[in-house]
């Protein structure tokens, strides 16, 4: 296992139309490069992982069980596993680092 990563290397899976995520991970943790297009949308979902992440350029509108805010840089957010959440881009690109804990199998391919 690698000890450093270049994440502009690393290969691209889409999540959902217009946001892309590019993913590393060791043995308890994932590290996730989240990229949303202007007004791309992530469809209300949950998974038993534990979810937390911080925007690191750009705004979109995250709800997370039920309660919607607009998130800039510098906001953070932890989602326990099993509540559900939804993303809406906004006009312009927006960046997000998202942590799970443990790894997400579905995203190691």
């Amino acid at each position: 296992m690698p000890y450093f990563y270049d994440s502009s290397k690393v290969k691209r899976r889409e999540l959902a139309p217009g946001v892309t995520l590019r993913t590393m991970w060791g043995e308890k943790t994932m590290l996730s490069m989240v990229e949303i297009a202007p007004k791309s949308v992530v469809p209300n979902h949950s998974h038993p992982h534990e979810q937390s992440g911080i925007v690191l350029q750009g705004e979109f509108d995250f709800t997370i069980g039920g309660e919607t805010r607009t998130l800039r840089p510098g906001d953070a957010y932890i989602i326990p596993g099993g509540v559900e959440h939804s993303l809406v881009g906004s006009d312009g690109w927006s960046l997000a680092l998202d942590i799970f804990s443990p790894p997400r199998e579905d995203y190691m391919s």
